[in-house]
């Protein structure tokens, strides 16, 4: 029997990382045989290439190459590239993570081509309207057929919303498993950290982790002022590594933010995945606006403070693991950081046991064959 075809759409680092758990459980399958297409969302070597050689990742098998532009541009772009390799491909199924424009563009294509689409790392919900991630899942839940969630509060989200049931799969988080595999791979010894120390004097365990690149603060010159504010503070309290994404580094200049932050705090440039993995795993605490750091802080078991208004993770919030810290009052923010810094949450364990890519490709398996 010839196996089927699963077309995997990716774009952005994120989803580099859930998509390496399941591709290398697919790559073992004997039913399904899986064509990895990259937009090129994330596309220069720190952000894209070194991901898929750390993570043990073949090369996808079509490069789009598209990125910048606003968002109707860029997803329009993609939506044509993508519908021309399912034209050729005929795949018997379409697997999409997350809630870039990657996603959506690969959720519509397949749509209208009435091929079937699983979404990992569905029902996840902000409920804030204004962010265009919370937008692409939304319309990407409502199309697909498989609904891959990472713990019991997305699928509650997705009943309220009128999902059948049975489209509904709580397979647990794949970013566990991840980190659950590569994660041992880091100490504090050598690496970016080795570099840190010996230049900077950066210590394991006595420094601040902090990541910016959310659109709704670096394009707000009030929400930008206040973490730049809050972070330059915080600096006289310990020291802050923070790799920057090209974008933010850009907005930052323009804005006239960026060298009272270099004069504060340790700027790197994007680091690859394991260098990224060994900071977090040994940072005393991290200042972040992703939703995918947040949770790796929480696998580390350190604490968090998510600059946002929202998070899709709020189990972690109330487990006591991260604190949201609006960019609005550098007060605020900085007290949020002071108030995490050494703080410890509850023994919770919401993201399932580390075999979520196993029990993804074991249902499309079932249901494909």
């Amino acid at each position: 029997m010839n196996p089927k075809k699963i077309v995997t759409v990716i774009g952005a680092r994120p989803q580099f990382i859930k998509a390496s758990a399941v591709s290398a459980v697919l790559a073992e399958s004997d039913q399904l045989r899986e064509i990895v297409v990259h937009t090129g969302q994330h596309f220069d070597t720190n952000m894209s290439d070194v991901f898929f050689s750390e993570l043990g990742m073949m090369p996808p098998a079509y490069q789009c190459g598209i990125h910048g532009g606003t968002h109707g541009d860029m997803t329009g772009r993609m939506l044509i590239d993508i519908e021309k390799i399912l034209f050729h491909e005929k795949p018997d199924a379409v697997l999409v993570y997350g809630d870039t424009n990657s996603t959506l563009a690969a959720s519509l294509a397949a749509i209208k081509l009435h091929i079937p689409i699983a979404h990992v790392e569905a029902g996840l919900r902000s409920f804030n309207m204004r962010s265009p991630e919370e937008v692409n899942r939304i319309l990407t839940d409502r199309v697909s057929r498989w609904l891959f969630t990472p713990n019991h509060v997305a699928g509650v989200h997705l009943l309220d919303e009128g999902a059948s049931p049975g489209r509904i799969h709580q397979v647990g988080d794949v970013m566990l498993d991840v980190a659950l595999r590569h994660g041992a791979r880091v100490t504090p010894d050598g690496g970016v950290l080795a570099r840190l120390r010996d230049k900077h004097g950066v210590r394991a365990g006595e420094y601040c982790l902090a990541t910016i690149h959310r659109a709704e603060n670096t394009d707000d010159p009030v929400r930008v002022t206040t973490i730049v504010d809050a972070l330059t503070h915080f600096a006289r309290d310990i020291q802050i590594v923070m790799p920057l994404h090209p974008r933010t580094r850009t907005t930052l200049a323009e804005q006239g933010k960026l060298q009272a932050l270099q004069d504060a705090v340790v700027l790197l440039d994007p680091l690859g995945y394991l260098a990224m993995v060994q900071l977090e795993k040994h940072a005393a605490i991290i200042a972040t606006d992703s939703g995918g750091v947040q949770k790796e802080a929480f696998f580390y078991r350190v604490p968090c403070v998510t600059l946002r208004n929202e998070t899709e993770w709020t189990e972690l919030v109330d487990a006591g693991w991260n604190r949201l810290a609006p960019p609005v009052d550098a007060t605020s923010v900085l007290q949020s950081l002071r108030a995490g810094l050494g703080s410890i949450g509850d023994d919770i364990a919401p993201y399932g046991s580390g075999d979520a890519a196993v029990r993804i490709v074991q249902r499309l398996s079932n249901e494909l064959a």
